[in-house]
């Protein structure tokens, strides 16, 4: 907590616009997915990605662990696994003593590649990771290590095929939701020709797990957000929670969320204070996933994407 104290402005500032210089010489375009990411590092958010295989999912979450020097773990989702293959399970040695044999989600980073192809029980199993930084085994409650991110994956439902519905309250656990579809060709091109360079060159380390945990305890301090800002926020987020199409609406975790992801967009831009614009860049990601529509306007063919473009031309900007 004493280094966290002595972090300042300038210095977090430049730390997390390094990670994400860093990041973005391994991970070929897509700037705006790994600033999302490294907001929702820093912000101790999850973040949900939805793509076709082979687009750079697992190489983002890999590249963003050996940036902050973090420990990376990796779980395949499919309908057998069991909550244990991913929490851990207790061996009992014929002395009657019981040692616990920890699962992937004790790391830093943690993919969980396809996460929708999962069933319910064992998506459960995340929702305790993911909130409160924590896994109960037969009783026995074990802490994670810090700072913990999950970077989830999964395949688009009109095209995956034995897939299951990401539960509700795991998917309110994401901060934020974003698309991760093939580069342009002129990317493309670039991808190609450094391939080499990308597999065979070590990425550099720029910063270490605790030292994220110590900036990401000073963010609130050194963003300040006016209460015309947190006003703004709010009425967002209700502008589609009693939006006459929507079924339920996201939840107050949405607008918490909402806060700190906007407060570490304003670190990156190198400002002390979140402007309208930082929440507007990063509305969509962390709503567009929270809420779920009435059946008879999916029938219609509204998407959650068109009700939040509504909410952001409707709710007015304080100036």
């Amino acid at each position: 907590m004493a280094e966290a104290e002595q972090i300042g402005f300038d210095e977090a500032s430049r730390e997390i616009r390094d990670v994400v210089s860093a990041v973005s010489k391994v991970y070929m375009g897509k700037l705006e997915l790994v600033k999302l990411c490294i907001a929702a590092l820093y912000s101790g958010g999850h973040v949900l990605i939805e793509g076709y295989p082979g687009t750079g999912k697992t190489l983002l979450a890999k590249t963003i662990a050996k940036v902050i020097s973090g420990v990376y773990k990796r779980v395949q989702g499919h309908p057998d696994i069991l909550p244990s293959d991913i929490l851990g399970f207790h061996v009992y040695r014929v002395t009657g003593e019981r040692v616990f044999v920890e699962g992937p989600v004790f790391t830093n980073i943690l993919l969980f590649d396809e996460l929708n192809r999962t069933p319910t029980r064992t998506q459960a199993a995340l929702l305790e990771a993911m909130q409160e930084q924590q896994v109960t085994v037969d009783g026995v409650t074990y802490k994670l290590p810090r700072p913990f991110m999950v970077i989830a994956t999964q395949v688009p439902y009109k095209y995956a095929r034995g897939a299951y519905e990401i539960m509700e309250t795991l998917a309110d656990r994401f901060a934020i939701s974003a698309p991760s579809y093939y580069n342009p060709p002129e990317e493309e091109v670039e991808v190609v020709q450094r391939s080499d360079y990308i597999i065979t060159i070590p990425v550099e380390p720029v910063t270490t797990p605790k030292r994220v945990l110590a900036v990401s305890r000073r963010i609130s301090d050194l963003i300040h957000v006016s209460d015309y800002v947190v006003d703004y926020m709010v009425r967002l987020v209700n502008y589609i929670r009693y939006h006459q199409a929507v079924a339920y609406g996201p939840s107050h975790r949405a607008t918490v969320h909402l806060l700190g992801v906007s407060r570490v967009m304003a670190l990156m831009d190198g400002r002390d204070y979140v402007i309208p614009d930082d929440v507007k860049k990063v509305f969509t990601p962390i709503v567009v996933h929270r809420f779920k529509l009435k059946e008879e306007f999916e029938l219609e063919g509204v998407k959650p994407e068109s009700i939040v473009e509504e909410a952001l031309k409707s709710v007015p900007v304080p100036k």
